[in-house]
């Protein structure tokens, strides 16, 4: 559902703007933490990772820090990994918009009003990394830019755009378009 099957064309089309866009993104990290949080608990009942460190007796307390920090960092694996392709698979999809995005009535698309292949969406993900650095600075540039890009957009080559609203026909183009017969 790429803009230009709406019938936009570049100059047709209007850009979300920030606080649309960040509303999206609160909406979007609520469903990837509730998601973490629950693969999270599903693995640590299935392995019994909690009953064995609590097992462990407290004197022996530097056993479990190597455990802990093994686990921190397997949970922190999983987590980039749900939320890339979380991202990437949902914006590179035929309805171009992770699940805060379709909320809020927003679309990605390239810089020619295209759906982006999950290379480009995978690349877009990656790239907030950079936008996030400098206390979100380039989240910010989205409510400073012509074309209300953030720096991951620009890097990227993506716009973020408000999905088109199209109206149903209204009872007299339905009655204009099909005449009564008799």
């Amino acid at each position: 559902m790429y803009l230009k099957g709406f019938g936009m064309d570049a100059t047709t089309v209007t850009y979300a703007g920030f606080w649309k866009r960040f509303v999206a993104r609160l909406l979007d990290s609520m469903i990837i933490g509730l998601s973490s949080l629950i693969v999270l608990l599903v693995v640590g009942i299935f392995t019994g990772i909690g009953f064995g460190i609590s097992a462990m007796s407290v004197e022996n307390w530097e056993d479990i820090v190597p455990v802990v920090i093994v686990l921190f960092g397997l949970y922190g694996v999983v987590l980039v990994c749900i939320t890339w392709l979380y991202y990437a698979l949902l914006e590179s999809s035929a309805r171009q918009a992770t699940v805060g995005k379709m909320v809020m009535g927003i679309v990605v698309t390239d810089l020619n009003n295209n759906r982006i292949t999950f290379g480009r969406a995978t690349g877009r993900y990656f790239a907030k990394i950079l936008s996030g650095l400098i206390f979100c600075i380039g989240y910010m540039m989205a409510g400073f830019t012509q074309k209300k890009q953030a720096l991951h957009d620009m890097l990227s080559g993506c716009l973020v755009a408000n999905k088109p609203f199209v109206l149903p026909p209204t009872s007299n183009q339905i009655h204009s378009e099909h005449p009564k017969i008799g």
